[in-house]
């Protein structure tokens, strides 16, 4: 989804190129696309390996319904940042060119939720009615029971820390580990954790394995929407579940099969596609259940809600 916000500028190195670009957005910002198309179309043709201008052109030519001149600049600014600081190959998928359900770059991820730590909460919850945490705490709760007590909780993608405040009465012992520093550092502000960590999912959930660690609850509250295939984290999941622990998480409901990259650059899940990683991870679906865990412009989106347990809890008769 294409908005007339400029992408957060990334110098080219050449001053004249830079004047340019901002040239162009102070016409895009007036509602002069065209102009403003035309000159990116001129910084570009200055500094050919002007990522920002690049993306910025994408952005606009499809603004103006260009979608071919929209997927060769989105194309260019890709190839001229290979760790796709501005989302360049997320657009591309939305467009229907290149791969059809990228994943997301680290680069991309951590800047994108750095830029938004400073109003992330009032954006949640005042402008978004997020309600995620509270869903996954009552789902828990069903499944563990009312009186519900956690020895070891890991808060993946904890963001500010909305999911450990939901949690944090009911556990001894709380971990998060967010990607961006700006999140992590907001929610250290919080004081809701007893260790808090800077690090991609993955790799964090990897060294924890490998240090023998083991979680009472891993939580993945509104993170998956940023991952496409689930299967690899899933399976990192369940080498740090406890014997008798639980794995709860919320997705974008997908009503059609797979996964599906979605205008908001959000990704959706469908209920197959989920019951499916988690077999492939040796994790029985306990609970998967239609909810909507946010609104956008108003209007509930479609999500489930997940608690999972290793399989060989259940052949071993716990509930």
């Amino acid at each position: 989804m294409v908005t007339s916000s400029a992408p957060l500028f990334v110098s080219s190195g050449d001053l004249v190129a830079d004047r340019r670009y901002r040239w162009a957005i102070d016409h895009a910002r007036r509602g002069d696309f065209l102009a403003a198309a035309d000159i990116l179309a001129q910084t570009v043709e200055l500094a050919p390996g002007f990522a920002t201008a690049w993306f910025a052109l994408g952005a606009i030519r499809d603004q103006l319904g260009d979608r071919a001149g929209a997927v060769a600049a989105f194309s260019a600014a890709r190839d001229a940042d290979p760790e796709d600081y501005h989302g360049a190959r997320l657009h591309l998928a939305r467009l229907g060119a290149g791969e059809a359900t990228p994943e997301m770059s680290e680069t991309y991820v951590r800047r994108l939720f750095d830029q938004h730590a400073p109003d992330f909460d009032t954006t949640m919850l005042e402008r978004l009615d997020y309600r995620g945490p509270q869903l996954l705490l009552r789902a828990v709760q069903s499944v563990a029971g009312e009186r519900l007590r956690i020895g070891s909780m890991l808060d993946l993608g904890c963001g500010t820390g909305l999911g450990g405040a939901a949690f944090r009465p009911y556990v001894d012992w709380l971990v998060g580990v967010d990607l961006a520093p700006a999140m992590v550092a907001a929610a250290r502000a919080k004081g809701l954790y007893d260790r808090l960590a800077t690090d991609e999912l993955v790799r964090f959930l990897r060294a924890e394995a490998d240090s023998q660690a083991h979680f009472h609850l891993v939580l993945a509250a509104d993170v998956f929407v940023y991952c496409g295939e689930l299967f690899s984290i899933a399976a990192a999941v369940a080498s740090v579940l406890a014997p008798d622990g639980f794995f709860a998480f919320t997705v974008e409901r997908l009503d059609g099969p797979g996964v599906q990259l979605r205008e908001t650059l959000r990704y959706a899940h469908s209920s197959e596609h989920v019951r499916d990683a988690l077999d492939r991870a040796g994790l029985a679906t306990k609970i998967l259940e239609s909810a909507a865990t946010r609104s956008e412009k108003g209007v509930p989106v479609a999500g489930l809600v997940v608690v999972a347990r290793r399989r060989d809890a259940d052949r071993n008769g716990k509930p």
